[in-house]
């Protein structure tokens, strides 16, 4: 994609040994090569280069440089502040539903979606999930792992990784994690902030504004690719969905990280919430757009019930009209405009992406 959109720039992978080589051992010399600027791919495995692109992007603005990689690169503390006015960032994460939609690639179950996954290698190269995805983890583990952490034992992190997905959409418990894991508490966090790092996983927040009620501080889990999700459960097969202990937990996860899609998508930040007291009244979204709040209900059962509408229609009446009217996504077919709210099928969210 990068070397369609800017045609005119060299295209240089930091995956390759000799193009890393000299970009560690002689950072000036490699990007002295550039004098216009080029694509820089997975450019986290030479971090010294940062230093020296604030240096050519200070003494020349036509210089252009198009940094690309798998990691968060605003999670280093050390590059955002050295980027820091000097540049412009956007998350591409892998296709949203939306894509697939435009397309005719999109599953017609929430549960062949859901184990498929969403990454383009598996539908440009029709690779089965079943095959890409320990793969993928594999190569994860090896390259991101491996090479750029201490972690020296890979299947005790593998395990760490199963034992998260086993709590995705819930509330992070650290201790818990540590003692499953027989880790330390703050090697869990440090590998969290990892998987974090590697777009495997993002916390969503609580949000902040609690309408005089005490509230859940802790954020909850989520995975950036249900693919690799329903991997890591042992799902072998979308019909294990139908019953699995965390098909819940799957579709929220699914609808969440479409809403942060098409965020991204659009050069916008993550503008998602979850609300939650300590009566466990819970709503699963709250969607923070134009200092207006929409409440959000996920519900992975196809069946129509107005009780799916509790949750919101509680928060719009305890924030005394600060909340708009609420939505429930669901994973049946029909789309209803009630007087509770929007009931809006999984695979028909537009009207929740313009916020």
């Amino acid at each position: 994609m990068l070397k369609n959109t800017f045609t005119k720039l060299p295209y240089i992978s930091l995956e390759n040994p000799d193009e890393r080589e000299l970009a560690l051992s002689d950072p000036r010399r490699f990007l002295s090569n550039f004098k216009k600027g080029a694509i820089l791919d997975e450019v986290q495995n030479a971090p010294l280069l940062f230093s020296y692109l604030q240096g050519i992007v200070d003494a020349n603005s036509k210089v252009k440089f198009v940094l690309s990689g798998s990691q968060n690169f605003l999670l280093n503390e050390k590059i955002s502040q050295t980027l820091a006015g000097r540049v412009g960032l956007l998350n591409l994460l892998p296709f949203s539903i939306q894509e697939l939609q435009l397309v005719s690639l999109l599953k017609k179950s929430f549960e062949e979606t859901a184990f498929t996954g969403f990454y383009p290698r598996i539908f440009d190269k029709k690779i089965p999930p079943s095959l890409f995805y320990p793969s993928y983890l594999q190569t994860y583990v090896q390259r991101d792992v491996l090479q750029i952490t201490k972690i020296a034992d890979a299947a005790v992190f593998i395990k760490f990784l199963k034992l998260v997905a086993g709590r995705v959409g819930q509330l992070i418990n650290f201790s818990s994690l540590a003692s499953d894991t027989g880790i330390a508490v703050n090697t869990v966090k440090n590998w969290i902030q990892l998987l974090e790092m590697s777009f495997i996983v993002l916390q969503l927040k609580s949000h902040h504004n609690n309408f005089s009620k005490r509230l859940v501080q802790q954020p909850k889990l989520y995975f950036y690719d249900t693919g690799l999700l329903c991997y890591l459960l042992g799902i072998e097969k979308p019909a294990q969905l139908h019953n699995h202990f965390a098909r819940g937990n799957v579709f929220e996860n699914l609808v969440i990280l479409d809403l942060i899609k098409n965020r991204y998508n659009r050069g916008l930040q993550n503008n998602l919430y979850f609300w939650r007291d300590n009566h466990g009244k819970e709503v699963d979204c709250i969607i923070e757009s134009n200092s207006k709040l929409y409440p959000l209900e996920i519900k992975s059962s196809s069946t129509k019930s107005l009780h799916f509408f509790d949750g919101v229609q509680y928060y719009s009446k305890l924030s005394k009209g600060k909340a708009g009217k609420g939505a429930v996504v669901y994973s049946g077919n029909e789309e209803l405009v009630l007087s509770k709210g929007h009931l809006i099928p999984w695979n028909k969210m537009g009207r929740l992406y313009k916020y």
